[in-house]
């Protein structure tokens, strides 16, 4: 009886371990409702995998695109071919290298050898266009560096811009075929869209100074029109909205207070840096002022000109030390420019996110997630991630592309949208396989 009973203790026992065993779900990858057979890239720089100040055939090799296309092979996708450069042509439009750090500051090294530049086409009152070898083949990835959403249904654009001219089959000046026209002429099953950064990133990195931020109307009827043109045969995609340009590192690293804290080492009587700042309410009219920490130096700012004798109306002056020798404004988004290109970057989110809600599409919100990012940093894999320059491991060393683990990231975040949004179980990409800045 005795031996009867421990019988049944132990037969209790394996049913009770049995039963509260824990189940293991394993992941099983499935395209859900989309066919990604053959899925193209739609967009600028960020699109072609531009990093480092340039494009060249490692950045385009991680840009986020052909890192997202591989995961989709996974559910199905097809072939995603890429305009690379060649192997001896591989560092294209030339892009910079970290050579070293000296006293904790970086030192950055143009790449001039094996260039894909194959000339140089002056265009009368435009300007010089940098011509690339042509790339001849077939094209999932049509990110062009440098297009607006404005330059989208633009005819002669295929003459001014040299990344989108070697794409296409004529010469330039010759060209009349538009982009929006270019990406829709061959049938596809999906698509990715990331156009319109350019249409405030240009106004912002040139200090409100080169360009002009696209107007909100004209923003919303193109938008509409190229996501129209994208569903016509009832494709699906995912779109992604406009980061914040001013959270991102080449606004946030070279700062006013610590210029000022550098030049009041060698003179404490020294009390404000004077920029020329646009007049609140003015719209056009700049006046120099003191500048404030709301104030947002650009990266490439020469900070060896600050205090260097200029010549004024009044005399030789040191530069930006006085309001009659400011930092001139290409060297700086002042705090109203910086106003005024976040309430059009808004404006043009709340388009993009309407018209992808009215076409049943998929939203990365970039804006919300590269903020989220520089408030709070990102940890994958272990890996202590956020938006500092260099040190990030996210950021280029333009301070405005992405590195590597960055495309892979921005990867993962477009593939959660089209899972979330389609009912799909397209695998993330692993992080920790992709690298961050190259230290020297």
């Amino acid at each position: 009886m005795k031996n009867l009973k421990h019988y049944i203790y132990i037969v209790a026992g394996l049913v009770w371990f049995t039963a509260c065993k824990p189940e293991i779900k394993t992941f099983k990858a499935s395209h859900g409702n989309v066919d990604f057979t053959r899925y193209i890239a739609v967009g600028n720089s960020l699109t072609a995998g531009f990093a480092d100040g340039g494009l060249y055939l490692s950045g385009q090799q991680n840009s986020y695109p052909s890192i997202m296309a591989k995961q989709m092979q996974a559910v199905g996708g097809g072939t995603f071919t890429q305009p690379l450069f060649s192997a001896d042509q591989a560092n294209g439009s030339g892009y910079l290298t970290l050579t070293a750090i000296t006293n904790g500051v970086p030192v950055t090294t143009p790449v001039t050898s094996n260039l894909a530049v194959r000339g140089v086409l002056p265009v009368p009152g435009f300007g010089n266009v940098v011509l690339y070898t042509k790339y001849t083949g077939d094209l999932n990835n049509y990110g062009v560096p440098g297009i607006k959403l404005f330059h989208i249904t633009y005819a002669p654009y295929g003459n001014l811009n040299g990344y989108f001219e070697r794409l296409l089959p004529g010469s330039a000046p010759t060209n009349t075929t538009t982009y929006l026209d270019f990406v829709t002429a061959k049938p596809f099953t999906f698509f990715s869209d990331w156009l319109g950064n350019n249409d405030a990133l240009l106004y912002a990195t040139s200090g409100g100074a080169g360009d002009v931020l696209t107007d909100k109307n004209t923003f919303a009827y193109l938008y509409n029109l190229s996501i129209g043109k994208l569903t016509a045969n009832g494709q699906k995609g995912v779109v992604a909205t406009i980061p914040d340009v001013t959270s991102i590192p080449y606004f946030n690293t070279v700062t006013v207070s610590a210029i000022l804290a550098g030049v009041q080492k060698a003179n404490p009587s020294v009390q404000a840096l004077y920029i020329n700042a646009l007049v609140s309410g003015s719209g056009t009219a700049y006046a120099p002022r003191a500048a404030t920490p709301s104030d947002l130096i650009v990266l490439t700012f020469p900070t060896s000109k600050i205090g260097q004798p200029v010549s004024t109306p009044y005399g030789m002056l040191p530069y930006g030390l006085t309001p009659y020798s400011p930092i001139e404004n290409q060297y700086v988004l002042d705090k109203n420019e910086a106003a005024l290109t976040q309430d059009y970057v808004s404006s043009y989110n709340s388009t993009i996110k309407s018209i992808a809600a009215s076409k049943g599409l998929a939203v990365f919100d970039a804006y919300t997630f590269l903020n989220n990012v520089k408030k709070n940093g990102l940890v994958i894999n272990g890996i202590n991630l956020n938006s500092n320059y260099i040190s990030g491991g996210i950021f280029s060393l333009d301070g405005v592309h992405l590195t590597p683990r960055g495309y892979a990231i921005v990867a993962n975040e477009f593939i959660k949208a089209i899972n979330a949004q389609y009912g799909c179980s397209v695998p993330l990409a692993d992080v920790s396989a992709y690298n961050g800045i190259k230290f020297p």
